[in-house]
């Protein structure tokens, strides 16, 4: 647990139980110890409770907010995460080998978060993808998804999801932790949420609430034809020990449910009551910012900007003035939606650069 000279602002995280990146920033809170608030959000769009008090149209979830600082994608997150609660202030840590940090860091992005979570998702049970979900998530990919064929592609998941598994279990044989490290790292976590969610929602675990109640649980066949002791023991038992670390941990989530009013509205009038630091908070990087590039691609600071994904999503960006960019972070302030500011006051939206677009707008755009 923390030391008392620890921050003091309230850190607030927006997800669904049945939501796997969510689940990851969960895991990364309490392996660190942080205490937070959890507030439930629908798992589909419009959710009110972003747009109409930070002025995000961003689609994604999960969001995190450390007082009037809202970070976008579960990449930035986590880092913001180990900056501002290092060890120092007594909390733990999910890099015990810095020097594996940027190595973790791309498997979790590049590896785990796309080509891995592409075939977890594609043993979702077929029942999903006929309800009111399977439209959102054509909305957000940009293009109609066929129930059916969805579903017989399932197998066919099942075996890129092996092959994957075949990659690395090798990296288990002798060692307790993925990147051979004394105690779980973000590595750790990166590969745990996907299989665990994958384990969960291939078997139905979670549809009600993924869907909105429009599917009901327990149809689906699992990922145990490839997922197994006999066919990964080190996988396996690795899992398994995770699992049992995790759980041996203390709980720091206060949770709050969606038609929970008055527990929403107290979190939100204490978010409201915090004051932003003067000076932008980003993150450290290795470089500075390249200004001069920046500049060319009409970008600084100041200037009138989107922000959007680069692979889904990217019909809903953010809009803001630039307040920061960074080679890793951009820093915004949220333009008005109509003529409505953040209910909670003046916010700063923070962006992972990796893996976003950002484009200068004119007023005229708007």
């Amino acid at each position: 647990m923390a030391s008392s000279n620890s921050t003091n602002l309230p850190v607030v995280l927006f997800g669904y139980d049945s939501s796997p990146f969510t689940q990851k920033v969960r895991h990364v809170l309490r392996l660190k110890q942080i205490p937070y608030t959890f507030i439930i959000v629908p798992s589909m769009m419009p959710r009110p409770i972003l747009k109409d008090n930070f002025n995000v149209t961003y689609r994604k979830i999960p969001v995190l907010a450390i007082g009037k600082d809202i970070y976008i994608d579960t990449s930035l997150i986590i880092e913001v995460l180990e900056h501002r609660f290092p060890t120092s202030r007594g909390f733990g840590t999910v890099y015990p080998n810095p020097a594996f940090r940027p190595l973790i860091r791309g498997f979790a992005s590049f590896w785990v978060d796309r080509p891995f979570f592409r075939l977890t998702t594609g043993v979702i049970p077929v029942e999903v993808w006929r309800t009111t979900f399977g439209q959102d998530r054509a909305n957000l990919i940009g293009h109609k998804l066929d129930a059916e064929k969805l579903g017989r592609k399932v197998p066919l998941n099942l075996s890129g999801l092996d092959d994957h598994l075949s990659i690395l279990e090798p990296q288990l044989t002798g060692h307790k932790w993925l990147f051979h490290t004394a105690t779980p790292s973000a590595g750790d976590v990166a590969l745990f949420y996907q299989l665990d969610w994958a384990e969960k929602i291939s078997r139905g675990e979670g549809v009600g609430d993924l869907t909105g109640g429009g599917a009901v649980d327990g149809s689906g066949e699992g990922i145990a034809v490839v997922f197994n002791a006999e066919r990964y023991p080190h996988l396996s038992e690795w899992f398994r020990r995770f699992s049992q670390y995790l759980g041996s941990l203390p709980s720091t989530e206060t949770r709050i449910q969606r038609n929970d009013e008055n527990g929403i509205r107290q979190i939100l009038a204490e978010l409201k009551s915090t004051n932003l630091s003067e000076e932008v908070t980003i993150l450290p990087t290795p470089a500075p910012p390249h200004t001069a590039l920046d500049t060319r691609n009409g970008i600084k600071p100041g200037s009138l900007v989107s922000i959007a994904p680069d692979d889904t999503g990217r019909g809903n960006p953010t809009t803001g003035n630039l307040l920061a960019i960074t080679p890793e972070e951009i820093v915004i302030s949220p333009g008005g939606i109509g003529s409505q500011r953040p209910a909670v006051g003046e916010v700063r939206v923070h962006f992972p650069k990796v893996g976003f677009v950002v484009r200068p707008l004119s007023r005229a755009q708007l």
